[in-house]
């Protein structure tokens, strides 16, 4: 896999990987908060907070993306919300 350097490299990753836990039906997928970890200085992973919608509901998924080689070492949901 390809090194991940900044904020579009990580939305790419990020859609491969929701799509792949969650299927092709999702939409509106947004990055909502982009850190770096462990500090901006020593970036060493991407800590990326997505959110989409499936099937009338919004959920929001924490994804951890090693910067070297794109590879998801976390995935985590946060939250399934029915949107207002």
């Amino acid at each position: 896999m390809n090194a991940v350097r900044n904020e579009s490299d990580v939305q790419a990753r990020a859609v491969g990987a929701i799509e792949t836990l969650y299927g092709k039906g999702i939409s509106d997928l947004k990055l909502r908060s982009l850190f770096s970890l462990p500090n901006e200085q020593k970036r060493e992973e991407w800590d990326a907070q997505t959110t989409f919608m499936l099937n009338n509901l919004q959920y929001v998924v924490d994804l951890t993306i090693r910067e070297q080689d794109g590879i998801i070492t976390n995935a985590r949901l946060i939250d399934v919300m029915k949107p207002l």
